[in-house]
């Protein structure tokens, strides 16, 4: 029953944990509020250099070469992703979420930023036959652990059907690199109902039935250990004021949750997937030197890059 995950149950389990606040994740969180897995190419990235990376690394998957993609974010969080892909590659975005505390922080961002006209964030269940591609480009972040594992071939489906033909998708979630297992029942019950981080071997006979095409595949194995160190250290320097917002009992129950995961990514097999999906086997280069080429700004420019240079001379 902790797996059956249609979209009102899931809605009340989205609620249950991304509903608790913005100010409380204003304490620990990066300037762009990523809440998921950082990117630390060398280990000693701040954590706001490391969500910084981390976007560029799943942009670089995603081959944003040219403006005017349209990209779909399936739990579109805080919105930081769909932002940034609007602003630095000139995208245009629907970001979908069951949070309406996340849904209206994202559209207030996006309207400071000035990037209404480009992003748009909606309350939507990725499963909503109102959703209607194509879509140039789909990315997940972070959201894949509460489709529950009943729904994978349902979650395939949808990426499937809402991708461009010659499109590419980007799914990033956390796993096991061990044998399949279940949810802590102190998670499940406290902190993510309904979640679950599966082994590959249970995610890629869902993709293969979707038709999808699995191009790329990169296990990060300590990020997220790194990430939740820097959120543990910040919660704990900020402290007071969550008590403040909650009680003590709170505290003492979201400092758990921060180190139990910590040492589930260090000790206890736990990792972060990334899988690139295709329709097509011919979609993306046949080797992996893009995305370094385009991490590193050697790729083609963004429009915000364009416009720089044209300055300049």
């Amino acid at each position: 029953m902790g797996q059956f995950n249609p979209a009102t149950q899931s809605r009340r389990n989205v609620a249950h944990h991304y509903d608790l606040g913005d100010k409380l994740y204003g304490l620990f969180l990066d300037k762009d509020w990523q809440y998921s897995c950082a990117y630390f190419p060398t280990g000693s990235e701040t954590l706001e250099e490391a969500q910084i990376a981390k976007k560029r690394h799943i942009a670089a998957k995603l081959m944003m070469d040219r403006p005017d993609l349209t990209v779909l974010d399936i739990g579109c969080g805080w919105g930081g992703m769909g932002l940034t892909l609007a602003r630095d590659y000139g995208a245009r975005v629907t970001g979908v979420t069951l949070s309406t505390e996340q849904l209206a922080r994202a559209r207030q961002r996006a309207q400071e930023a000035g990037l209404s006209d480009r992003v748009k964030f909606e309350l939507l269940d990725y499963r909503d036959p109102s959703l209607i591609g194509p879509f140039d480009r789909i990315v997940s972040v972070g959201m894949f652990e509460h489709v529950g594992i009943n729904h994978y071939d349902t979650f395939f489906h949808h990426v499937r059907r809402l991708l461009a033909p010659t499109g590419v998708s980007l799914i990033h979630a956390i796993g096991r690199s061990d044998r399949p297992s279940t949810t802590n029942p102190w998670i499940n019950r406290y902190i993510f109902p309904g979640g679950y981080s599966p082994s590959l071997s249970e995610v890629f006979p869902a993709v293969e039935r979707s038709k999808l095409i699995a191009t790329d595949v990169e296990i990060l194995r300590l990020h997220y250990a790194d990430t939740l160190r820097h959120w543990r250290r910040r919660f704990a320097a900020k402290r007071v004021e969550a008590a403040a917002m909650y009680d003590e009992r709170f505290c003492r129950m979201f400092e758990f949750y921060l180190a139990a995961s910590e040492i589930a990514f260090r000790r206890m097999g736990h990792m972060v997937w990334q899988v690139q999906l295709t329709r097509e086997l011919r979609t993306v280069p046949l080797t992996r030197d893009y995305i370094v080429e385009a991490e590193h700004g050697h790729g083609a420019l963004s429009p915000v890059s364009q416009n720089a240079s044209e300055d300049a001379d």
